[in-house]
């Protein structure tokens, strides 16, 4: 039965989406796409506290390469809802379904009725049955995420910028089990992953596919253990995860679990409502539910003709067919099924893969190009003069022409090898003019040629407002170079630059140099001030933390801090856990103490039931499990100044014992340590920087992979190295210069500082900032002055230097009486109004 658009008479129908993920929020842009608004009141519930984001690039996040407030991860704000007219109630669950009464019961009791159902519950993260994984009340244990939610992913980000050597254990080799431990080994995590199988993504890639990938994986410094099942979580007397047990005992130590061994369709609340459910929710070709006439279901938790799809193409697919079914535009719109093609990203690396995997019959054509060393394996199935198999990684060149060759749309070329290597054919921009409008770009978002195209015809100017507009390429970001030959092709190769691309903010039309020079000549000292001279369109609530970093490097303590501006680690100055409570880090130059120190630590431990005290690898001491009320007390208490573990600042100064003691120093580097710390401690930066100072050229204190680090070579003279990195790319820092004296590293250390404080991108951290610019480029800046600039440089770093007030010490009452209250549970957000 197809739904009538109702008349002028008719009122509207009420339309009920039980879910706001990608697969509900999709459907519901498609319906409004389609006159919807005119044709129902549409509610959503949704149980996280946000409007819908993109799951995809969760991993991004992960990674630090984007924010959770970031415009390519949240795809309808809050602000879509009110706009479209659409009710959302969010951070509220759909408990209970009342078929017959046309009624949802949330979890906060909240009754909702409908005309139209839509279930989109999606997936949940599969746990695997093993011991130590939950508490006695069934929630994972301490230190034991999924992958699959914003929380999720805050978890891990929080556990692993709280210590210094947290190591990880990822649990499933498929794709986001890689994609976890990718982000992981990025924040600088020993990462080691654990397949069941004998070889990586085994869904999608055959055994020789398997082992090219895990040697890329390993090249990017994660360990991977295949054909090993794990069978429990070890734990010490404080509950807290030190390993894993393997089937065969053997065992892995570790801080962290990731599990990400797959997903499963969220069916609870439809199979409680009496729904037909096997896999999935059981639908037809309307998506609608089995022996129902006013309930749907669409997206993960869908079951259709046997087959559920962990995909996002067929989701986009079934919401299309959705939304002209319930809207009417298409009386004959029906969901055949999909055949899926994967083109995406895993840990970095491009892998595309559709149809079978290898040969299943004699007479199969098997196509396969194998080089480990390049780390790239292509292969292809032909049966019967059709492609019904292909499998690329690493080089994902000719995946377009082989998804139009796996869905018919062109016919194989004679020589095979066609199918993997250009031979005399056309490639780049030639190739995109050459693809049927009809040809999926995107897969993340459903973004077809034809899309693209009519974006640029339409007045779309730039390929950042293409993508703006389309969402192509802000997913996995496989396509992004397909996407760029599309729309400089649409656009007769004349395509304008796009000056956002270098905005500090995006809501600011200005360089961050010319962002600083703004707010000294205006005396801008509050984010809120800021917004309103120099935001065109107001305020932006992602802008605010980068704002606010930025404020405090032009003014240091003079700067005005408002409610809001910063992230809860900056506003009482410690580092916010999984649980609710907090990490206390207090400083040690150097990683030099006192007896006295030590006992003030040990009296704050027992006096306040500090669960866990745990030594860092940044040579400090770290008290975790403090409640918010208590943090004043402890600093108090404590006496000693902020080791800066939660802020985005100069942090740790790593040394070894050096020439004091050790036999084979050539400097004092504890001394030299000391020296840095004491003079840069807690100076606000971009993102976060970690220093080390080495005797000798042995390196126990790591300073060669350190944002900077200092290395004894003899004769007083030392070694300067600057972006070096121990995350997922093992990068020794570039050698900056050589200088005669600890105070010319101290003097070169303040201005590279100061370089990266006023140029660097947000979060960006020296590791990138520093190939960015060039090593070069970098000496020519600092050490020759080939600009003019290097006493402005010392000037503005002595002056920060000397308005530093550690926060500790000085703040002994709270800024407001709510400051360290304890944190309440949850709650459901308010109702956003239709109107």
């Amino acid at each position: 039965m197809t739904p009538t658009p109702p008349t002028s008479e008719t009122p509207r129908r009420r339309l009920l989406v039980v879910g706001n993920g990608m697969a509900g929020a999709r459907t519901v842009e498609e319906i409004l796409a389609r006159g919807g608004r005119e044709q129902f009141d549409i509610t959503m519930i949704g149980d996280e506290p946000y409007g819908n984001y993109n799951r995809i690039m969760l991993s991004h996040v992960l990674a630090g390469e984007a924010d959770v407030d970031d415009d390519e991860l949240v795809l309808n704000p809050m602000s879509w809802y009110r706009e479209n007219g659409v009710t959302l109630y969010a951070g509220d669950r759909a408990l209970h379904l009342d078929r017959f009464a046309k009624t949802v019961t949330c979890e906060s009791g909240r009754e909702v009725g409908y005309d139209l159902l839509i279930v989109a519950t999606g997936s949940n993260t599969f746990f695997p049955n093993m011991d130590g994984l939950r508490e006695s009340d069934g929630r994972l244990g301490r230190g034991i995420f999924g992958f699959r939610t914003i929380a999720d992913t805050n978890g891990m980000l929080q556990m692993a910028d709280a210590h210094d050597d947290v190591s990880a254990v990822v649990i499933g080799g498929g794709l986001l089990g890689l994609e976890a431990a990718y982000g992981l080994r990025t924040q600088g995590l020993a990462v080691t992953v654990v397949h069941s199988p004998d070889h990586l993504m085994n869904q999608q890639l055959d055994e020789r596919g398997g082992r090219v990938l895990r040697t890329e994986i390993e090249k990017r410094g994660i360990t991977v253990r295949t054909g090993a099942r794990t069978t429990a979580i070890l734990r010490d007397d404080r509950d807290a995860v030190t390993g894993v047990r393997f089937a065969d005992g053997d065992t892995v130590e570790t801080d962290m679990v990731v599990v990400a061994a797959g997903i499963r369709p969220n069916t609870e609340f439809a199979r409680s409502g009496g729904l037909v459910v096997e896999r999935g929710i059981v639908v037809d070709d309307q998506m609608r539910c089995e022996d129902e006439s006013s309930v749907y279901a669409v997206g993960e938790c869908a079951q259709h003709r046997g087959e559920v799809y962990g995909l996002v193409a067929p989701v986009w697919e079934q919401a299309v067919v959705l939304a002209e079914h319930l809207t009417g535009t298409n009386p004959d719109a029906a969901y055949c099924g999909s055949r899926t093609t994967t083109k995406l990203k895993v840990a970095g690396i491009d892998v595309a893969a559709m149809g079978v995997k290898g040969p299943e019959r004699e007479d199969d054509e098997f196509v396969q190009f194998y080089d480990p060393r390049s780390g790239v394996y292509k292969a292809v199935v032909v049966r019967d003069g059709a492609l019904v198999g292909a499998t690329l990684l690493g080089d994902i060149g000719k995946a377009s022409m082989l998804a139009q060759a796996f869905d018919g749309r062109i016919d194989l070329p004679e020589d095979r090898a066609a199918l993997l290597f250009d031979i005399g054919e056309p490639q780049g921009p030639d190739v995109a003019a050459d693809l049927p409008d009809d040809t999926q770009v995107c897969n993340c978002n459903g973004v077809t040629k034809g899309d693209l195209v009519a974006c640029v015809h339409s007045g779309a100017a730039t390929l950042a407002e293409v993508c703006a507009k389309t969402r192509a390429g802000k997913g996995c970001g496989s396509c992004k170079g397909l996407v760029a030959d599309i729309v400089a092709c649409a656009a007769g190769g004349e395509l304008a630059d796009d000056p956002a691309a270098n905005w500090y903010v995006p809501c600011i039309p200005l360089r961050k140099p010319d962002l600083i020079t703004a707010i000294r000549a205006r005396d801008l000292r509050s984010v809120s001030q800021v917004f309103a001279a120099l935001a065109p369109a107001g305020e932006d609530a992602a802008a605010k933390m980068p704002l606010a970093s930025l404020l405090r490097v032009v003014w240091g303590p003079d700067w005005i801090d408002e409610r809001g501006a910063l992230f809860i680690n900056d506003r009482v100055h410690a580092n916010i856990q999984r649980d609710g409570t907090f990490s206390v880090v207090p400083q040690m130059k150097g990683g030099v103490t006192t007896p006295d120190q030590l006992r003030r630590i040990a009296d704050v431990a027992d006096r306040y039931s500090v669960p866990l005290v745990k030594v860092t690898g940044g040579q400090r001491i770290d008290l975790l499990g403090i409640r918010k009320e208590d943090l004043p007390k402890v600093w108090a208490d404590l006496g000693m100044p902020s080791g800066y573990a939660y802020g985005k600042s100069v942090r740790t100064v790593k040394t070894c014992v050096g020439s004091d003691y050790c036999r084979y120093g050539l400097g004092d580097s504890t001394s030299l340590g000391i020296a840095i710390e004491d003079r840069f401690q807690g100076l606000e930066t971009p993102a976060k920087l970690k220093f080390a100072v080495a005797g000798c050229p042995r390196n126990c204190s790591e300073a060669l992979c350190k944002d900077f680090g200092g290395v004894a070579v003899g004769d007083g003279r030392w070694e300067i190295y600057v972006g070096g990195a121990a995350g997922a790319h093992i990068r020794k820092g570039d050698l900056l210069a050589t200088v005669d004296s600890g105070e010319e590293v101290l003097t070169i250390a303040g201005r590279f500082i100061q370089y990266y404080r006023e140029n660097a991108r947000w979060l960006e951290r020296t590791y990138d900032f520093v190939p960015r610019l060039g090593i070069d480029r970098l000496q020519a800046l600092l050490l020759h002055d080939e600009e003019n600039i290097v006493t402005g440089l010392d000037e503005r770093i002595a002056a920060a230097v000397a308005g530093y007030r550690d926060p500790w010490l000085e703040r002994t009452t709270p800024k407001s009486p709510a400051q360290f209250v304890p944190s309440l549970p949850l709650l459901p957000l308010p109702q956003v109004p239709a109107r």
